[in-house]
């Protein structure tokens, strides 16, 4: 398996359909690819949709937390069941673009060899000025004290290998910062301008200024992180041993019994 696309939802049973087949015709011929949706506790119809959607389409995955989660788990959820070698991210609200994954991977087959994360920037974003502005000093603020050289990490859409991303510190809201941690494990961040629409159906789950005081929180902890970082650089590295060829009691133990 190539590509895994991971969509946290919550409440968004109107936006699975449209969604699912944006990703279909974006993919479909290029690559073998899967969709894990990630369902955040919702209480409306999205697991039904889901459920109802598998039945035509077999790289269709669920994944099921009990209550909310968060973002940042659900992303980490879907990221450990997935198959794929590689991972694209989606917001499950619609505004972000499946045809501009293709773009992202094309990119990430040019540094095959390098860790990399692939991050969409929104150059048109398509929210309420409020939220632009917020996310824009946010993203200043950012930017300037971890010096992540990227824009807009606000953006769902994100290409990275899946061990990569199982490599990293993991922490509640780090979805924001994947740049920053990438960087702390020595790999490197592209960003790239993507696609944006505007919300269709359904309801945001954030605000303005929900997140505020979250957010410089946690960017308090991932300075902490950055300046205890170690990246050692191995000059040999042994083979790990091979196990020792079963002894026949143990063969015997775990042959099949004969009916």
């Amino acid at each position: 398996m190539e590509l895994s696309v991971v969509i946290p939802v919550r409440d968004e049973a109107g936006n699975i359909a449209p969604l699912v087949a944006e990703i279909a015709a974006a993919l479909d011929g290029r690559l073998a690819y899967e969709i894990v949706y990630v369902d955040d506790g919702s209480r409306d119809a999205t697991v039904a949709e889901i459920r109802r959607l598998q039945h035509g389409l077999k790289q269709l995955r669920l994944v099921r937390h009990q209550t909310s989660c968060g973002q940042s788990a659900a992303i980490r959820s879907g990221v450990r069941a997935a198959r794929g070698i590689w991972i694209a991210t989606l917001d499950g609200d619609g505004q972000n673009d499946p045809s501009d994954i293709p773009l992202l991977w094309q990119i990430a087959c040019e540094q095959p060899a390098e860790p990399l994360l692939v991050a969409g920037r929104r150059t048109r974003r398509q929210d309420s000025w409020a939220k632009r502005q917020s996310s824009r000093i946010a993203n200043a603020v950012r930017r300037r004290l971890l010096a992540d050289d990227t824009p807009d990490t606000g953006c769902g859409l994100k290409l990275f290998p899946r061990a990569l991303f199982l490599d990293l510190p993991y922490f509640d809201h780090m979805h924001r910062f994947l740049p920053a941690l990438v960087l702390r494990e020595g790999g490197s961040v592209r960003s790239v301008p993507v696609n944006h629409r505007p919300r269709r159906r359904g309801r945001s789950k954030y605000g303005v200024f929900d997140r505020l005081w979250v957010g410089i929180a946690d960017l308090a902890g991932v300075l902490w992180l950055r300046r205890r970082a170690t990246r050692p650089v191995l000059i040999e590295e042994e083979a790990p041993a091979s196990d020792p060829p079963p002894t026949a009691a143990e063969r015997q133990r775990a042959a099949p019994a004969l009916p």
